[in-house]
């Protein structure tokens, strides 16, 4: 299910909120946490950043079988957030250690999996997390974690068969007639359910992920995919194309995507953030997404 878990405990909570302005208040104002930290052994959240200079190695847990950002080919990680993994892991002068784990079904549980607490059967935490959906009024709720390293943008688009658009792209409307491919339970599902008042329904067919979903496409058995563009991306094949047509609903139609650690290791924190932010100034995370041929858009830090 990898990232895209996080993607709907988050992300579609806030790209389909209301539209109505909020009033104005300082960050976390009336946000009591809601989940706290408990008989919890210290040796379970973590390595301080001394520790981990010390033993020459950092672990990074990144989700599994999930393309452009990571998965695993010949045994080895690869993708983007792998590398970006590396390229932390060089700054602080370390070996990465790359751990790919399944994603729970929220991106709550994947923060005590992963972060904070561990699996409670046979589970540890990572020094760092990454490819984390960044929301300033979730990040209130977990006093137990530090959200740090921002370090793209990632959005909403829609892929298609050129021949059966010749003319324009197609936009959600069209979708009330021409059958389209979603990942099952994401934001582009929930969004093109509620298109005209589920007027779309009978034509969203649902896959297992937003890959299967391009797949799905390039076999003729939908005319278009709906799903984050670096994943509609990294699976284009010939005869298709990509787009972002207004989405009319949807309150955020895009996210942040950074990194998170244990509060405890707020100094690892700095260290971290101070790494990702050489590396968009001198242009080596961007490199990085044109390596892979996926677009790049920086963040808002």
């Amino acid at each position: 299910m990898s990232g895209r878990a996080a993607l709907r405990s988050v992300a579609l909570g806030l790209a389909l909120a209301g539209l109505a302005p909020l009033a104005a208040m300082a960050a976390c104002e009336g946000q009591a946490p809601e989940q706290k930290l408990q008989n919890t052994p210290a040796q379970d959240i973590g390595r301080s950043l001394d520790r981990i200079r010390e033993d020459g190695w950092i672990e990074v847990a990144l989700y599994e079988n999930y393309k452009p950002w990571s998965w695993a080919e010949g045994g080895q990680p690869r993708g983007i957030d792998v590398e970006i993994a590396q390229l932390i892991a060089a700054d602080l002068g370390v070996t990465p250690r790359i751990r790919l784990v399944q994603a729970g079904e929220t991106l709550d549980a994947d923060l005590l999996n992963y972060v904070y607490r561990g699996a409670a059967v046979g589970g540890h935490v990572s020094d760092l997390m990454g490819h984390v959906p960044y929301d300033v009024d979730y990040a209130c709720r977990f006093d137990q974690v530090v959200f740090t390293g921002q370090y793209a943008t990632e959005r909403l688009a829609i892929a298609y068969d050129t021949a059966s658009y010749p003319d324009k792209p197609p936009v959600p409307a069209v979708f009330r007639y021409d059958p389209v491919g979603v990942e099952n339970d994401s934001i582009s599902d929930f969004f093109l359910t509620s298109v005209a008042h589920g007027a779309t329904a009978d034509k969203v067919h649902r896959y297992k992920t937003t890959g299967a979903a391009m797949a799905g496409l390039a076999a003729q058995e939908v005319r278009a995919a709906m799903g984050p563009r670096a994943e509609l991306e990294a699976h284009l094949a010939p005869g298709l194309g990509l787009h972002e047509p207004p989405l009319l609903g949807l309150a955020r139609p895009s996210w942040t995507l950074g990194l998170a650690i244990s509060f405890q290791h707020r100094d690892l924190g700095y260290a971290v953030d101070d790494a990702i932010a050489a590396a968009l100034a001198d242009g080596r995370i961007a490199q990085i997404f044109a390596d892979h041929g996926i677009s790049f858009e920086p963040p808002e830090r």
